[in-house]
């Protein structure tokens, strides 16, 4: 076990290493043009030939440049998908997308310079430490050191004093780890308080995912009403012929063929109301436009009519001037209603109305209770609960309830 941490440390330890070398490779160009700045204010040769002033002078230069730089849209997301592939910081604790507005500009800005600030000069110590460290261990050793600007520079006028060149090497090496290690994990501390979300991302992410569990819910409803309906319509009727041709040579053979008629329209309009609601699903996946308006009042006697007989409809008023998006929901409030009653009160007549006639759309069902009320099913309730949604979604209201051996349902809904 302290085996595998020690290996998780040092991977993490060698990520965010690399991480401050890409932030050393990408200040590359602000360099440059510091260089040049510099250079050409002190006079200097050209762009690797300055002294250590000119050299930090145009890293001075460029971490203004840096910061300019992040007030580009692109600047937040590459900086947290490199922050999350390689500084080991969970990644739901990043923002998503461009950066808006002024905090959460200047925060990405913050950022970008820390993080390209500290490559420099990580990656600067791991381009030159490494090589001067190793010449420095191989002065005890190699004659043509000890004899150059390097062995004079150590003082190799006293022979003892070489060999402290050994760990004084290994020291270089370490520490050069040790402040690689430390300004990665600084730099991991740092990134989710500037690349995490501001507040608007928050508010924007929760009005998102208020959006997607809409959708879903709305794509539930659909397949509910509609696949529900189809289900229960057709257990009904299959039951009904087949108790009928259980009387034997005196059947009623018009009833049963009423009766598969029925199921043949109720499978055949379903099939393509389970397309329409696929194409919903299909809809962010697809180039072309999303499916065409699904099933509205005008299909209303056809959802009736398979519904079986004992299913009466009644229209007051004209149907026609109903728009579009309500009709779909009352077309879906009407068939949820006939499978609630299929389901609670199957083979009792039910009555349905519709009144189009002032400036509410009234859609009212009843159906009698049965003798024997039916078993209550473990996650029953869905079907209310869905019509109350649609009508609530429509600034409408919904009543339902038994009286009077009668269970009504009763939906208005504003035009």
């Amino acid at each position: 076990m302290r085996r595998c941490a020690v290996a998780l440390l040092g991977q993490r330890a060698r990520r965010r290493w690399l991480h401050l070398i890409v932030g050393g490779a990408l200040f590359m160009p602000f360099w440059m043009v510091g260089s040049v700045v510099v250079g050409a204010l002190l006079g200097a040769g050209g762009l690797f030939t300055g002294s250590l002033a000119v050299q930090f002078g145009a890293y001075a230069v460029g971490l203004p440049l840096v910061a300019v730089a992040a007030l580009f849209p692109l600047a937040r997301p590459m900086s947290v998908a490199a922050a999350r592939a390689l500084c080991g910081v969970p990644a739901d604790r990043f923002a998503d997308g461009p950066a808006h507005g002024r905090e959460a500009k200047a925060r990405t800005a913050g950022w970008f310079t820390l993080h390209l600030g500290a490559g420099a000069l990580v990656s600067g110590a791991t381009l030159a430490l490494p090589p001067f460290a190793v010449s420095v261990l191989a002065l005890p050793f190699s004659p043509a050191l000890r004899e150059s600007e390097l062995g004079r520079l150590w003082g190799l006028d006293r022979p003892w004093w070489s060999w402290a060149a050994i760990p004084a090497g290994l020291l270089m090496l370490l520490a050069l780890a040790a402040v690689a290690a430390a300004t990665g994990a600084l730099l991991a501390r740092q990134a989710p308080r500037l690349l995490g979300p501001s507040p608007a991302d928050r508010l924007a992410a929760a009005e998102r995912r208020a959006a997607e569990a809409e959708s879903r819910n709305r794509l539930a409803r659909e397949l509910h009403d509609s696949v529900g309906h189809a289900l229960s319509a057709v257990t009904l009727q299959a039951g009904a012929a087949r108790r009928v041709l259980d009387g034997g040579d005196g059947a009623d053979l018009g009833f049963v063929r009423e009766a598969l008629t029925a199921i043949e329209e109720t499978t055949r309009r379903t099939v393509g109301e389970l397309d329409w609601v696929l194409g919903l699903l299909r809809r962010d996946e697809d180039a072309g436009e999303g499916p065409g308006p699904g099933p509205g009042l005008d299909a209303l006697e056809a959802l009736v009519r398979g519904a079986g007989p004992k299913v009466a409809l009644t229209v007051s008023g004209d149907l026609a001037p109903v728009p579009e998006t309500l009709s779909r929901e009352a077309y879906r409030i009407v068939q949820e209603g006939l499978t609630n009653a299929a389901r609670h009160a199957g083979g009792e007549p039910v009555t349905v109305r519709l009144d189009a006639r002032t400036e509410e759309l009234e859609i009212t069902m009843e159906n009698p209770l049965p003798a024997r009320p039916p078993a209550a099913r473990p996650n029953g309730g869905r079907g209310l609960r869905g019509i109350a949604e649609r009508a609530r979604l429509l600034g409408g209201t919904t009543e339902a309830g038994p009286a009077d051996g009668v269970w009504r349902l009763a939906v208005r809904v504003p035009r």
